[in-house]
Parts: structure tokens; sequence; C-alpha cells
């Protein structure tokens, strides 16, 4: 059975104020706990059934509580909850000047909603990307919602959160990268040269990208509606988005 004191600390990680201050998130599922022990991301402890248990094989130096399903249904973020929750160490990725010169990243400006921001890191992953740059108004990376929505990946990338207007403006005059941007007025993407090299910007969901970031923009992108109805979305989903221009930036480095 587990103590108060640990009940009273997982419930507590739904809030960025407390994971802030214990250091701590939470990670919910099976795929996503073998996942992070898969790359030997800090776990601070799982809290878990003795099924799940016997089925993975863990580090010995791993803190284990085993309990019963329905306690872990008490504590569950999730409306279906399955066989473990793992709490463990946020960690601070140091931002490598050098590997964003050398590769493709992405920048988030101002992507609120948790789900996306999740689902974009997942997207990342898949192509490749391994640095993605944030705004502080961007959804937190630890937020519970975020990290079930990455489905691991999380433990494979670096999120810096930044002051993006001025990041962006350095990386392009110190460092003459270019800054491409998704916007409703750029040129088609599948007919612009583009880069192996760089930083691909996404803005918020509801505004899209900043001004501030849009006049550093060097290019701007348009991924074209191919509808032939009379009434038409407007936009695209951010995370779609994010993975459409991902995947014509590495169709076009590698073809």
């Amino acid at each position: 059975m587990l103590s108060k004191a640990i009940i009273k600390l997982v419930s507590s990680l739904e809030q960025k104020k407390y994971r802030l201050e214990n250091n701590l998130f939470v990670a919910e599922g099976n795929k996503i706990v073998e996942e992070i022990i898969k790359t030997n991301f800090p776990i601070k402890f799982l809290i878990t059934t003795s099924e799940w248990l016997s089925k993975n094989s863990l580090n010995k130096n791993i803190e284990i509580y085993e309990v019963e399903e329905s306690e872990i249904k008490k504590i569950s973020f999730q409306k279906t909850p399955q066989s473990v929750i793992a709490v463990c160490n946020i960690i601070e990725n140091k931002l490598d000047i050098s590997e964003i010169e050398q590769n493709l990243t992405l920048a988030l400006d101002n992507v609120q909603d948790p789900g996306n921001v999740g689902t974009i890191i997942r997207i990342a992953d898949w192509f490749g990307i391994k640095n993605i740059l944030a705004s502080y108004s961007t959804a937190d990376i630890y937020n519970p919602k975020v990290i079930q929505a990455t489905m691991g990946a999380f433990a494979r990338m670096k999120v810096h959160y930044v002051l993006l207007p001025e990041l962006l403006r350095k990386l392009k005059n110190d460092n003459n990268l270019i800054i491409y941007g998704t916007t409703l007025n750029g040129n088609n993407i599948y007919e612009q040269k583009l880069e192996s090299k760089g930083i691909i910007v996404m803005g918020s969901e509801g505004n899209g990208i900043s001004k501030p970031v849009l006049e550093i923009l060097s290019e701007q992108l348009l991924i074209p509606n191919f509808s032939n109805n009379l009434q038409k979305s407007e936009s695209l989903n951010v995370a779609t988005a994010t993975a459409i221009a991902c995947s014509e930036f590495r169709r076009q480095q590698n073809y």
C-alpha cells in the first residue's frame, strides 16, 4: 500500500508549480514507461503491479512500489489507467549551438495545446530531429498530457525553453542559419528548395507565428490546400502541419 506522502507527491505533480519544486514529473502507461527504461532516462521510482514486474526486466537501482490495480486507478491522471506509473527526474538539456548549426531543428512559437506539443515531439523523433526550441509560452514538456502524447519520444529529445525571437535572430545573423516558418502567405513548400540545416518555426494554434518571430523569418512556407470544395478548412492542425513540413524537408534531403 502506498503511503499518504507518496500519494500526495504523485498527485501534486499534475501541476507545473510542484513539478518544478520537486524536480519530478509523472509518466504513465506500459509503452511509455518501457520506452523510458530503454533510454536510461532517470526514474525516481515506479508504481506498478506484480504482473507488470514479471514481464519487464528493470535496473536494480530503481525504487519500486508494488501495488494492486485499484491503487494505481486512485492516483492515475488517465481516464483508463494502465499497470505502471513512473515518477521521473526532470533533466535540463544544455543548448549546444553547434548541434543546431549542423542539423534541422524545430521551433515552437506559443504552441499551447499539450496534446499538440506532445505529438510534435513524437513527430520530431520520427524524422530524426533531436532539438526543439520552444518559447516560454509553449506548453510544458513535463505536463502529463504532453508526456502521454509523446508515447515515450520525449526521452530521446532535447527541448529548450528560450527567448525565441532573440535566439532566432542570433542564429540567423551570427550563425547564418535559414529560419523557415509555415504561414498562410508563404511560398508553396513543394516548390521551394529546402536546406538540410535550419530552423522550422511552427506557430500557435489560433494565431500562427507571432509578429516578433515573423519579422525574423528568412522564408515563409505554405502547405497548399488541395481541396476543390468551395467551403474548406481555414488551416491545418499545428501537429499535422509539422509532420507535413518535416516530411518534405527530409524528402528533399534524401532524394
